[in-house]
């Protein structure tokens, strides 16, 4: 067994990487600007990265690949979300509230969601309404436009502040986690009750694949609301990679050239996992390279996604 990787950068591609470092080091008072592997890094402080690549032109964002957005925690959302309001820089987005309209700009100002999924159906929203629910106004989730036309989310916790998360988008998330959990080591998160899951036995390849919900929840980022049924998680050190199914019969597109072009996980001992993952069949879409002063390889995911594994002596 060989131990499990720890997480190394989210790599991005930039029509300006120093001005993108500059906001985020502006938003997120805790991240410094560097360079690593030659390469512009934003440094959370648990010695988590974002690197950049410069591009001539506006990096896609659609259509949708395996990585959705990447998150922060903060001390406090409601506090951040003051100091946001006053910069110009900053653009916050709107969590619509129904599909009829309505928006709120941190989820906990609206209906709490139930049974473990962080939205309501527009029958729960219903019932809420009836009942007379109120919105927590306590913690929450919330998002900013970054640049490149990021979508970046803070959220409160009460442990300090730093990168927290990249959120996918997988053609089947339990099937994803199961890779994960086989191929790299990934730490395995429970799920969240409510989902087809939860009462299960163990996750197999014959049970994870599961059927989508048919009911969006609210809020979203969206007006047609978003289906977060089902959903699963694996973490690499304390970077969480959450993630929910995609949300119609588009099949997801490569990472590669998008605005978050790849993932990246630290290894001891690069020679290993590469012969590891040759024997259990995983696609290889760059041979081993030189990376700064170390090497990587670059595999591809379950869902398309482009995972580069760094070795970190």
């Amino acid at each position: 067994m060989l131990p499990a990787p720890g997480f190394h950068h989210l790599h991005l591609n930039s029509v300006d990487p120093d001005a993108a470092i500059d906001f985020y080091t502006r938003q997120f008072a805790s991240t410094r600007k560097m360079t690593w592997g030659g390469l512009p890094a934003l440094q959370s402080p648990n010695n988590v990265l974002i690197l950049f690549t410069k591009v001539d032109k506006p990096p896609p964002t659609s259509p949708q690949t395996a990585i959705w957005h990447f998150g922060w925690y903060v001390a406090d959302v409601r506090a951040s979300r003051d100091g946001y309001l006053r910069r110009p820089d900053v653009e916050l987005l709107p969590l619509y509230t129904t599909e009829g309209g309505g928006s709120v700009l941190i989820s906990t100002d609206t209906w709490p969601g139930r049974d473990g999924v962080l939205g309501l159906t527009r029958a729960q929203i219903a019932d809420a309404t009836r009942n007379g629910v109120q919105p927590t106004r306590r913690g929450g989730f919330a998002y900013m436009r970054g640049p490149d036309n990021a979508i970046v989310e803070y959220m409160q916790d009460s442990t300090a502040e730093r990168m927290n998360h990249v959120h996918f988008i997988h053609e089947q998330p339990f099937c994803a986690q199961l890779w994960y959990q086989k191929h790299l080591g990934a730490t395995v998160l429970p799920p969240r009750p409510g989902t087809p899951q939860s009462s299960a036995l163990p996750v197999t390849e014959a049970n994870c694949k599961v059927e989508r919900s048919a009911d969006p929840t609210w809020p979203a980022l969206e007006p047609r609301g978003f289906i977060r049924v089902p959903s699963a998680a694996v973490m690499f050190g304390d970077v969480a990679f959450p993630s929910y199914m995609r949300q119609d019969e588009t099949p997801l597109a490569p990472t590669r050239g998008n605005l978050y072009d790849h993932i990246a996980l630290s290894v001891g001992d690069l020679d290993a996992w590469v012969a590891k993952l040759r024997g259990e069949g995983v696609t290889f879409l760059e041979q081993p390279y030189r990376l700064g002063d170390t090497r990587a390889v670059m595999i591809e995911g379950p869902s398309r996604e482009a995972i580069e594994l760094v070795e970190v002596k």
